[in-house]
């Protein structure tokens, strides 16, 4: 049990500092303040960061501190706020520690009894999904998948009964294999493509999975993108399976999955090896 009193103690503390996502007006007054006052801001690019702070003049020092340096950087800036030092914390673009850097020194602080302010501020998640016209609550954040297509659908099988909307983070560049991933895993559903958050280029793209790869295919995107997907539900569960292991696969293949995912769908739905269904499904007899 641990009580924290943010306000109310002369030591230390750790203050992490949403950034804007695109729009630098989207700064907050309180967010400008904090950094004018902190004796170290902890960035998790200093170039990137100093643009921000040179737009408004804004002279703190900064150290790194990022995923291939926090265990070195981490004892520096305890030293300094055990010392009572005043450390603001920011990542490139939005909140720290949410798929950014940062969430070690919070827990390092929180072990050594040193206060942890959080500010509110731009979210790239929370901002897309109330303009996604698909369901604002539940929701479940993800952030980034895993890159490789097994590890991706093997954690898109983790989340396809989640009745919550689905949130993610993805490149332009990745987008496109990983709808085809989602469609294969979760079947035809809604879904919102947002590219270039506040920015002037900033687009909004709904529709199914069917209607957004067929957009993709002429119109590649630039610009980091956030992907929403609706919940499980009803309308969208997975069709109950029945018939023969042919019918079934049949079934899944008309919601938008592939002959080979469909395939392990059905062998496992009925604890069968894929290869005795991708036999009754092609017609190949004699073989298991």
């Amino acid at each position: 049990m641990q009580s924290q009193k943010s306000f109310k103690s002369d030591a230390g503390c750790l203050y992490l500092v949403p950034t804007p996502i695109g729009n630098l007006a989207d700064m907050t007054y309180r967010a400008v303040d904090t950094l004018k006052a902190a004796d170290l801001i902890a960035s998790e690019d200093t170039r990137n960061t100093q643009k921000l702070l040179n737009h408004f003049a804004i002279k703190v020092p900064q150290k790194s501190l990022h995923e291939h340096n926090f265990k070195e950087r981490i004892p520096e800036f305890l030293a300094l706020l055990t010392a009572g030092k005043k450390i603001a914390q920011v990542s490139d673009a939005g909140m720290p520690s949410i798929s950014d850097p940062g969430h070690e020194l919070v827990i390092a602080c929180i072990e050594q009894n040193i206060p942890v302010v959080a500010l509110p501020g731009a979210s790239a998640g929370i901002t897309a999904l109330i303009a996604s016209g698909l369901s604002p609550q539940p929701f479940f954040f993800y952030g980034f998948l895993a890159r490789k297509k097994s590890a991706q659908k093997k954690e898109l099988e983790q989340l396809v009964d989640q009745a919550g909307t689905l949130i993610f983070y993805e490149s332009p560049y990745r987008v496109k294999e990983t709808l085809t991933n989602m469609q294969a895993v979760f079947g035809e559903r809604q879904a919102v493509i947002c590219r270039e958050l506040t920015k002037l280029y900033e687009e909004y793209l709904r529709g199914t999975f069917s209607e957004l790869l067929a957009y993709l295919e002429q119109q590649p995107l630039k610009g980091e993108c956030c992907l929403l997907i609706e919940g499980t539900s009803e309308k969208n569960a997975a069709p109950e399976l029945v018939g023969t292991l042919k019918e079934q696969v049949d079934v899944l293949i008309t919601t938008g999955f592939s002959s080979k995912d469909a395939i392990k769908q059905v062998a496992k739905n009925n604890q069968l090896k894929k290869q005795i269904v991708y036999n009754q499904y092609h017609e190949i007899e004699g073989h298991e």
